[in-house]
């Protein structure tokens, strides 16, 4: 993948957001839209402490978790209610909005109210799916399945273009290795940027341990700024981090979660090692 470039990586901008400029790009937010009340708190929230760090960020939240471990997951509140919520925020808040959809009919519905169209890792090569995100005309970002090389990738590009995408970047998330548990390979981020694409780093899914707890998705969620961290250093455009103001009690992904009360560390942080590396 890192021996022939195939697109000119020009800067990628969504709102104030930029991939590609001066300072890493922030995707935040909590893993699903728990209630109408929760989102527009965690958004306001998140959106005080980004001000006040000078940051500007894409907020993220599901409106359906369609790959929960156990059918007696908590799923999330579905695709029309969600994406109006959502783009309410983003309207009020003046900040990009992203989430995952699952189908072709869920892109159609996303395109109407949401910014960056997220393709989950176990859909990435969903040639249908794919090409329904294209059609809405929004930025597309396809997590890297946990089944694909980094490589892997230049298909799922060649996919988009063929459709008419003209804006898309990819999401780094780890890669299976063996049984319940994910291994962030940081070299995945410098060919996917050599081969001349944005490239985001997903710290929390990455620290996942899928089906872990039996019926449930456990993780270290600890890790997860030490691989942002990493991943910042190694070199990338931006940093994925799902936060929440208790993930103990969270109804998603609890385990991976970052606690809202440690992003303003975390931010500074990672700017400052983009500064260093840059």
């Amino acid at each position: 993948m890192h021996s022939t470039r195939t697109m000119k990586r020009k800067p990628l901008k969504i709102g104030d957001v930029v991939l590609g400029g001066p300072q890493p790009a922030f995707i935040l937010g909590p893993c699903v839209i728990e209630s109408e009340k929760f989102v527009w708190k965690m958004a306001r929230r998140i959106a005080e402490i980004c001000s006040g760090e000078g940051t500007p960020f894409i907020f993220k939240a599901s409106y359906d978790k369609a790959n929960r471990t156990s059918a007696r997951s908590f799923r999330g509140i579905g695709a029309e209610d969600g994406c109006a919520l959502l783009a309410a925020i983003g309207q009020e808040l003046q900040v990009p909005v992203t989430t995952d959809v699952h189908s072709p009919q869920e892109a159609a519905i996303a395109g109407a109210h949401i910014d960056v169209l997220q393709i989950p890792a176990f859909l990435c090569r969903q040639t249908d799916l794919l090409q329904a995100a294209a059609a809405t005309g929004r930025v597309v970002n396809v997590k890297k399945g946990q089944f694909l090389a980094p490589w892997d990738l230049r298909n799922v590009a060649e996919k988009l273009t063929a459709f008419g995408a003209q804006q898309f970047f990819f999401t780094e998330r780890g890669t299976t290795f063996g049984y319940n548990n994910l291994v962030a390979d940081m070299r995945s981020l410098y060919w996917i940027r050599d081969a001349g694409y944005h490239v985001v780093f997903d710290a929390t899914h990455s620290v996942q341990r899928p089906g872990g707890a039996g019926d449930t998705t456990s993780g270290d969620g600890e890790l997860a700024p030490v691989l942002a961290r990493a991943a910042v250093a190694a070199g990338c455009d931006g940093i994925f981090m799902e936060v929440h103001e208790n993930p103990a009690r969270a109804l998603s992904d609890g385990p991976n979660q970052i606690p809202l009360k440690h992003l303003p560390k975390h931010l500074r942080m990672l700017k400052a090692i983009h500064a260093a590396v840059s």
